[in-house]
């Protein structure tokens, strides 16, 4: 028999929020979708309104909230460079206290609750590919540590809510996702390369373009988060989320430019502060545990994610 749950999403507005929104409405639970709408946007969810099982409230988990559910998913952070430097005392904020008030609320509802980490905590990795046993090489003061660290300590607040007081916890650690309703200017590469391949603008590569990135399609991650949760409360994770196929960051641009027919050009700056230079999960655990790997390739994924884009800048 089907239960129908009462599922809080933190950041349900967002890229990757939208998305969980959409799949937990399918499998027939009451969802109460919470943003702020720093990096969300009410037309991510906006075909969602007229459902009668979801809520949309505007609210910043760095304030506690008192509501009463079973489930809560804390996606709430921005988590593109663009977007958590701009505010980096914010960011920091949205991870620590956020997390804070989201297990409070686990805590007096009884609620099991899910933290969208990061492989961030890796930082520039010594590591190829990171387990979720390894520590990480993250810079504390530099451009980059008010997200890296903000969720690195998120991840210790939560083992310590389940140590002191037994909370039901989920932590999984999202390497690169995209997929339709990403911000078109939230800085990262897929995002990137796209908007410059449609206005055949050159294509901003950083370095040399050798740094290499895992891509997951976004249904993808969102499956895996939804099977972590669904997991016994033996199953804490931490565990890696993403797609293993690596590719170099030239290779990416190289695909959008073919597969857009674009007339772009492949132009060549320095290379950001702290930027890493790998990035591959391994993701023994998540097929162990979860049952769970990625099914959609890059090129399947990118022909999406491009005709959305292509609709946002022609509609």
């Amino acid at each position: 028999m089907h239960i129908r749950k009462r599922i809080l999403v933190t950041g349900g507005a967002g890229f990757l929020g939208s998305h969980l929104c959409r799949k937990l409405l399918e499998e027939g639970h009451d969802v109460l979708c919470l943003d702020n709408y720093f990096t969300g946007a009410r037309d991510n969810v906006i075909d969602l309104l007229d459902n009668p099982h979801f809520e949309l409230m505007r609210h910043d988990v760095t304030f506690p909230l008192y509501v009463e559910v079973d489930e809560i998913y804390n996606l709430a952070c921005p988590a593109s460079p663009v977007h958590y430097q701009h505010d980096p005392v914010q960011t920091t904020k949205t991870s620590v206290h956020g997390a804070i008030n989201m297990l409070g609320l686990a805590k007096r509802t009884g609620a099991k609750i899910l933290q969208a980490s990061t492989s961030e905590v890796y930082g520039d990795p010594k590591v190829h590919p990171q387990t979720e046993g390894y520590w990480g090489h993250v810079n504390p003061i530099g451009e980059r540590s008010c997200y890296d660290e903000g969720k690195r300590c998120a991840e210790t607040l939560f083992f310590d809510y389940y140590r002191q007081h037994r909370l039901r916890i989920k932590v999984a650690r999202i390497f690169n996702t995209y997929g339709p309703n990403m911000h078109p200017n939230d800085g990262r590469v897929v995002s990137n390369f796209i908007m410059q391949a449609l206005a055949n603008k050159p294509i901003t590569l950083y370095g040399d373009g050798s740094q290499t990135r895992s891509f997951c399609y976004v249904k993808d991650l969102v499956d895996g988060l939804v099977k972590l949760m669904c997991t016994g409360d033996d199953v804490t994770g931490p565990i890696n989320l993403g797609n293993p196929g690596e590719f170099t960051i030239r290779q990416l641009a190289e695909l959008v430019v073919e597969m857009t027919g674009s007339s772009s050009s492949l132009e060549f700056k320095p290379l950001p502060n702290d930027d890493p230079m790998q990035r591959k999960p391994d993701i023994s655990l998540a097929k162990d545990q979860l049952g769970w790997e990625p099914s959609v390739a890059l090129q399947d994924g990118l022909t999406m994610t491009i005709d959305y884009f292509r609709g946002l800048t022609t509609g």
